[in-house]
């Protein structure tokens, strides 16, 4: 209640990329101190046995995780870890430091709990967040690190970039996700037609196997597929290494908003995520689990802003969630009552 009175309308006024940079670093500040570190844990953490599980082969504290596109830079994982996340994902980063699309390139659907995106990857670099990411203290948490391809590499040679970030992210992160589904590079989603994902996904694979260790590999697919290019992603995942699918990216579509034609003309293109994606992503949450081999893992993500929608993609199939856009409408409270939802189910 405190946060949607006073919180939100606050970070409100600002433009919403500047607002998260300010939340980001607000935490980040508080966080550092032992006093308010414990103060901030004591009000948002929320722990029980039943909420653990086992994840390909990661001991996750519980299954509510932070989606890849908050801490894209490997700024603010220890300080969001504070607030009850089992999970953190960072990135998408890239090989190469690259300043993303031009701004404004944020919008706030506040009718429709929603945010469109254009980002474009954003991001100081690979190398950047390993500065970061060697800081690490908590190694309670899991980390997932997200890749996808600079602007500038040709999308022929998109594996290449694929492959250093890999690389080089491989020692500091528990699991890794493969991003093909952004709608905001040009010709990224191209990646996810059967032959080159394919060959991704297999290159990926075998640098993975070659590891001491290997670790988990996700896939991360668009809520725009149609159910042929569905089954080819399904057939993919089921005769390969891959430990499962994360469902789903943001959407391209904008089917039943509140917020005006006007509105969103004036806005533009870019990736639409939140409530309006709700139903959608459950429902190929669904299709996914009816479909996949039973050792495929699945997180499900997408317009979860409140606990009936974490308990939704549960029940579909999912075996993880990552929530985004309810975290910024809802507040970090979100997660404690997804937990507590969880427990008592």
């Amino acid at each position: 209640m405190i946060y949607k009175t006073f919180v939100r309308p606050l970070f409100f006024l600002f433009n919403p990329e500047n607002a998260h940079k300010i939340a980001l670093k607000t935490l980040v500040v508080f966080g550092k101190f032992y006093p308010t570190k414990l103060l901030i844990k004591s009000i948002f953490e929320y722990k029980s046995e039943k909420l653990k599980t086992n994840v390909a082969g990661l001991e996750f504290h519980n299954p509510v995780g932070l989606a890849a596109g908050f801490d894209k830079d490997a700024d603010a994982y220890e300080e969001l870890g504070l607030l009850g996340f089992g999970f953190i994902e960072i990135g998408t980063v890239t090989p190469l430091a690259q300043d993303g699309n031009p701004k404004p390139r944020l919008f706030r659907l506040k009718k429709d709990n929603a945010l469109i995106n254009r980002m474009g990857f954003n991001n100081h670099g690979v190398d950047a967040a390993i500065k970061k990411l060697k800081k690490r203290k908590n190694k309670n948490l899991i980390i997932g690190g997200n890749i996808g391809k600079n602007k500038v590499t040709p999308i022929e040679e998109a594996n290449r970039d694929y492959t250093i970030s890999f690389n080089k992210l491989f020692p500091y992160v528990d699991y890794f996700v493969i991003n093909v589904s952004s709608p905001n590079t040009p010709n990224l989603r191209k990646l996810q037609d059967k032959e080159p994902l394919t060959k991704l996904i297999n290159r990926l694979l075998d640098l993975n196997n070659n590891k001491h260790h290997p670790k988990p590999i996700f896939l991360k697919i668009a809520p725009d597929l149609n159910l042929s290019q569905l089954d080819d992603i399904i057939d993919i995942a089921n005769s390969t290494g891959l430990s499962g699918l994360i469902a789903t990216n943001t959407t391209i579509e904008r089917n039943d908003l509140t917020t005006s034609e006007n509105e969103l003309k004036n806005i533009g293109n870019g990736g639409l995520s939140g409530k309006p994606l709700t139903k959608k992503s459950t429902e190929i949450i669904k299709y996914l689990r009816k479909n996949l081999s039973d050792d495929k893992k699945i997180i499900g993500v997408g317009g979860i802003s409140r606990p009936k929608d974490a308990i939704e993609k549960l029940d579909a199939g999912a075996d993880l969630i990552q929530v985004f856009t309810g975290f910024v409408y809802e507040g970090p409270l979100l997660i404690k009552r997804i937990n507590k939802a969880i427990a008592k189910r």
